[in-house]
Formats: C-alpha cells, structure tokens, sequence
C-alpha cells in the first residue's frame, strides 16, 4: 500500500489529524506527498451547548482552537484549504454539504488520495465522514485511520474495533513520538480530552466496504458511554446512535452507494 503524492485528510475536528496519522503523514511528506487538510467543523460545541458563563466568550474558544491547529499544521507540514464554521456534533446532520466540501477540495487541489477516520464508534462525525468516503471510493484512493473506540467494553487507541486483514500498521520510532505529542501538546485547549491518545503506533487501510445500517461494533460506543448522565453536560455528547445511523443510511441512498455484499 503506497500513500499518495497529493493527499487530502478530511479533518472532522482540529486535532484528529494528530491523533489519527501524525506519523503517517509526516513519512508521506517526507515520501514527497503533498498533504492538504480540510477542517470540517471549528472542533468547538456549539455555543447553546456550552456552560452558561462560557458563552460570552465563544468567539475567542473557537478562534483559539483554530490558531492551535495552524500551529499544529505548520509543524506537520500540512497546508489548511478550508475552515469550516460548522461546530462539533452536527457534520453528521449536514452530510450533503460535507460531501460537497470535500469534492470541491478533491477538484480544486487535484487530490489523489483521500484519507478520513475510521467507522468505529469514535464520534458521530467520525462515522459519517467515513461514510461519505465511500462516495469518492470509485474514483479515489481512500484511506481509513483509526482513532479510538470501545470496542469490548475497553478504550481502544489506533486500533480498529474489527480487522479484515488489510490493515498496515505504522510503528513510531522515537523521534516520530516526540513530534507527535509535541503536536498534543499544542491543542492546549484540548488537554482534557486528549489523555486516551497513545502514540506508539498508527493504524490504516484501504477504506472498508461496511453495512451501515450496523453500529461499529456490539456494545456502548464511545461516545454513549455517559449519555446516562441526568442532565445536559456540555461534555457528553447526547447523540443517538440510531440517528447517526438513519442520517448515514439516508445520505448514501441519495447519492446510490450499493450496499456491500
């Protein structure tokens, strides 16, 4: 499996291009990849979602998150082709308009390889631009990184929740694990959520052909795991799996992606 030379990583929050394939992309540039990055949400909550005495200050969160993934882009040698205003939590619901991004990014920068996370569980807008590779499939090299699950009841980090043995498996050496906390370390505002991120190995293959209407895999799936919190916490996610199915299902139906065999 050879990575190519104009790579476009489909980035549903500033951050999972460090978490997903910090070192995968950085052996691609130095293969002589060129790689773009295309942010599809600012990675912040949406302001209604937030405490309520921290929403006075939304407009500097979100500007702060950004100048961390510019930081973390120019340590990656990553060029940014588009930032979206699109908050966390809802790109599943916009998949259309996803879709449309990330063609006009494919056209634009004549990409020839499309990498996006893994259908794993992780978060809601992980799973849906997985899905949404499937539409560039066809025409393109796509690739799936895994990011984390919880698969058998267990975080999971890099791995994904079922083989099909086409997997290839990146292991860091040391310089690579320092250049990839480094990278960590600059989502200042992301610390508290960035601890289940292990950095001694990346994982990839060629995007799967997956039966959508299944969860990623039995069980919770990490972000239900607290949605039995009583109360509206900015922190849980409240999304229903069964919406992110029925949104997925719905978005492939209209642009008629055969179901896999």
């Amino acid at each position: 499996m050879t990575f190519g030379q104009r790579i476009l990583l489909a980035v549903p929050h500033p951050d999972d291009e460090v978490v997903a394939c910090a070192a995968a992309l950085q052996r691609a540039s130095s293969a002589g990849a060129k790689v773009f990055a295309l942010y599809l949400t600012h990675g912040c909550i949406a302001q209604d979602v937030m405490w309520l005495w921290q929403r006075k200050n939304y407009a500097a969160i979100v500007a702060r998150r950004r100048a961390e993934a510019e930081h973390v882009a120019h340590a990656l040698n990553i060029e940014p082709v588009g930032w979206s205003q699109r908050p966390a939590r809802f790109l599943w619901q916009q998949m259309s308009a996803v879709r449309d991004e990330i063609q006009t990014a494919i056209k634009t920068h004549d990409i020839d390889q499309l990498w996006v996370p893994a259908y794993e569980g992780g978060n809601p807008d992980h799973d849906a631009i997985n899905a949404i590779g499937q539409v560039f499939k066809p025409n393109l090299s796509v690739l799936e990184f895994a990011e984390y699950n919880f698969a058998d009841g267990k975080p999971n980090s890099n791995q994904f929740p079922q083989a099909n043995g086409t997997e290839q498996i990146v292991e860091l050496n040391a310089e690579e694990r320092r250049a990839k906390q480094y990278a960590l370390a600059l989502y200042i505002s992301e610390k508290s959520n960035l601890s289940y991120v292990k950095t001694e190995r990346e994982c990839f293959r060629p995007l799967a052909n997956y039966d959508y209407s299944r969860a990623p895999h039995p069980g919770k799936l990490w972000y239900n795991r607290f949605q039995w919190v009583p109360f509206r916490h900015p922190r849980v996610d409240f999304t229903r799996p069964a919406d992110v199915t029925n949104s997925i299902l719905q978005f492939l139906e209209h642009f008629i992606v055969s179901p896999p065999p």
